[in-house]
């Protein structure tokens, strides 16, 4: 076999279409093996001796896509120094594009005896491991091109490859759960039909499923748990793991863009899937330790601010570069359209703290590629000093944690939270406002993948996770819900009859409040884990999305709902403001009313001793159509209908008085008392002055015409 020098550059397994060129940087190795595997198990061993900067490397002609490959790497194994190579286990790629199989846990992928962790172990991993694949590039992108939805007009949709489309009816048998699933056109026509604009997939990236998940017949479900970050995870491929998962995921954004569908990826660089000192040597561990995780001051041990056992050391230049080539490859090699980081306070932590200033945050405001896509970050970590809602820098967007209790709060009826609620309704510009971003920095969400769905919010008062061993300890204890009366399932008629008020009353706040709304998948069809809220090892039915049946009685009801509160935000651009409101009338509108007033139910306007009221339950706000500060793309002025939205998250049914001076005919176009919500056209017509009354916790909004 002929092996010429190659290239430092690009790092990872680059096929040129007559050959492949080899790249792994390690400072820690004395000399790497480039080791090509063969279906009858045995393997090609080729020492990469050209070395630049520590990026060993060499060019091998004919190494074709589909080709397995791993690394041995020789060097020293000294935990007390933080160093631990071991030849005798393959190792992964970083940089690898596909991975091929799973793994079978045993001692073998471990760098140490189980009985004797001291020791070091030198049984072969690589019957045992995943394996590097190198990869054909080309694919016809046609005209494909990134949707680039403006975040005023976007509503995030959060689903499971897997979770979304394993039960789906009208999906053939071998696609379900994949990423093919994803491209079908029963679920892009849901999607669509939903009003959805971005599909956000909970991780694709390579994950593995953990030897003690595994050991207790349960498995990384949710996969954060992440080995490639680069590879998207074969076991959701259904054409094949030697690179055609490759092309599956490629096809499924392009039909996704075709359908004007964004696709934001759930990413997970805080961390592996090596876990602490006593996890597998699998990639990284093996490759240069010190390099790549943040050691303890013992580096023996690791730094978790993750809870996971390690996180990435975020002040090496290598890991730097590993997250923005990842980053870069899947924006311009696999066409997303951003990223939601998991944990992204750990990505801050440079040092110890939390640093707004980081190293990470420079490197992705100065990218001209990645600086360009959507970027969330879940602004919190379980380190010290991880709660970060409202710190990041102006270029992200935030999951909104406050938003999230705050609305739960107010619904399940906890005193204090009407205040708090206004701010988060209207953007939470005590969030955002000071550091000049605007309403849209706030991505607002009821329930998400972690905690409870929206069925089992307004159904259970505690966890119930016994299903995942461990006795109930694991997942959020404090969940900000409300049984409605009854724990669990039940067929007393008024208890149902308030459950599916209260997750309308969630659906419309959210739809209805400032910033960009996220529905987690399933809620439109009151998905229930049954009281599961960390069903992170799930892998069954009791995650996966059940597809209601249109033609049963009330199968469809909350997914019409939920289709037209989506719609109501999508046709009114007073329900998505760019700015914040100013709370007085916008200069040049000819409009003497402010755009945004707030009411008691008797139709006064509140004073401070109102919002201080510990009672406080029900409010009126005034949204005024005829007062948006911000133009038109072109510069137009836009103008939009007026709207009433009255609160009445008491318990008991109060009379909500129409304020008079803002406006003198109103319509009932939402009415959350209603099972149908109200069908547009059909709500009754009411005139300044008039009573209506609101049964306890629901929600109704009128419309006034511009």
């Amino acid at each position: 076999m002929q092996v010429w020098p190659g290239e430092a550059y690009p790092l990872g397994a680059t096929y040129d279409g007559a050959g492949t060129n080899f790249a792994v940087f390690t400072e820690a190795a004395d000399r790497v093996e480039l080791c090509l595997l063969h279906d009858d198990g045995s393997e090609t061993a080729i020492e990469l001796r050209e070395s630049d900067a520590f990026v060993r490397h060499a060019y091998v002609p004919g190494v074709m896509p589909g080709q397995r490959y791993g690394y041995r790497v020789h060097g020293p194994y000294a935990p007390e120094r933080g160093l631990r190579c071991n030849s005798a286990k393959l190792l992964l790629d970083p940089y690898a594009r596909a991975i091929s199989g799973s793994i079978r846990w045993g001692e073998e992928v471990y760098g140490y005896h189980f009985d004797e962790p001291g020791r070091r172990n030198d049984l072969d991993s690589a019957p045992h491991t995943m394996t590097s694949v190198v990869v054909n590039p080309y694919f016809d992108w046609g005209d494909d091109r990134l949707p680039r939805t403006g975040y005023h007009h976007t509503v995030i949709y959060e689903a499971h490859v897997k979770g979304l489309t394993m039960r789906h009816p009208g999906l053939p048998e071998e696609l379900r759960g994949t990423y093919a699933a994803l491209a079908h056109p029963a679920i892009i026509e849901h999607l669509t039909e939903l009003g959805v604009t971005a599909l956000e997939l909970m991780p694709v990236h390579q994950f593995v499923n953990d030897h003690r998940l595994a050991d207790m017949g349960l498995s990384n479900y949710w996969g954060y748990n992440t080995i490639g970050f680069f590879a998207p995870h074969n076991a959701y491929a259904s054409w094949g793991d030697r690179g055609q998962q490759v092309l599956e995921f490629k096809s499924a954004v392009k039909a996704l863009h075709e359908a004007g569908i964004e696709v934001i990826l759930d990413v997970v660089y805080n961390h592996t899937a090596e876990g602490n000192h006593l996890g597998p040597t699998l990639s990284f561990k093996g490759i240069d330790n010190p390099r790549y995780y943040r050691l303890s001051d013992d580096p023996r041990y690791y730094t978790d601010t993750t809870g996971t056992g390690n996180s990435l050391l975020m002040r090496s230049p290598h890991v730097l570069q590993l997250i923005m080539d990842s980053l870069r490859y899947w924006v311009t090699e696999m066409h997303v359209d951003g990223f939601r980081f998991d944990l992204a306070a750990t990505l801050a932590r440079q040092f110890h703290e939390v640093d707004r200033l980081s190293s990470f945050f420079d490197l992705v405001q100065q990218d001209p590629v990645v600086s360009q896509v959507k970027l969330i970050a879940e602004p919190w970590d379980v380190g010290e000093g991880g709660y970060q809602v409202g710190n990041f820098p102006p270029l992200w967007t935030e999951w909104n944690g406050k938003y999230r209790d705050t609305v739960r709060d107010l619904w399940r009826g906890e005193p204090r939270a009407l205040a708090e609620f206004a701010s988060r309704l209207t953007g939470s510009s005590d969030l955002y406002q000071d550091d000049g971003r605007r309403p849209l920095a706030s991505i607002n969400f009821v329930t998400c993948h972690d905690g409870f769905t929206l069925h089992d919010l307004v159904s259970y008062n505690h966890k119930h996770n016994e299903a995942n061993g461990e006795d109930n300890r694991d997942g959020e204890s404090h969940n900000r819900s409300w049984n409605c009366g009854v724990e669990g399932e039940t067929d007393d008629p008024a208890v149902l009859e308030l459950r599916a008020r209260q997750m309308r009353n969630f659906i419309a706040t959210l739809l209805l409040s400032q910033g960009v709304p996220m529905i987690s998948h399933g809620d439109e069809f009151a998905r229930t884990q049954r009281g599961n809220n960390n069903a992170y090892c799930q892998d069954s039915e009791l995650s996966w999305v059940r597809w209601p049946d249109p033609d049963a009685e009330g199968g469809g009801a909350l997914l019409d709902f939920t289709r037209a509160m989506v719609w109501l935000r999508r046709d009114h651009p007073v329900f998505r403001r760019r700015r914040f409101f100013h709370g007085r009338p916008v200069e040049g509108t000819h409009d003497d009313l402010s755009d945004i007033a707030w009411f008691t139910p008797e139709g006064r306007e509140m004073t401070q001793r109102d919002w201080n009221s510990a009672q406080a339950s029900a409010l009126t706000v005034f949204l005024n159509g005829n007062a948006i500060s911000e133009p038109g793309s072109r510069g137009e002025r836009i103008t939009d209908d007026s709207f009433l939205l009255m609160f009445n998250a008491s318990p008991k049914p109060l009379d909500f008085v129409v304020p008079v001076n803002h406006g003198r005919q109103w319509q009932v176009v939402v009415d959350t008392a209603r099972p149908d919500g109200v069908p547009p056209g059909t709500g009754p017509k009411v005139q300044a002055g008039d009573r209506l009354t609101l049964v306890d916790r629901s929600l109704t909004v009128l419309q006034r015409p511009v």
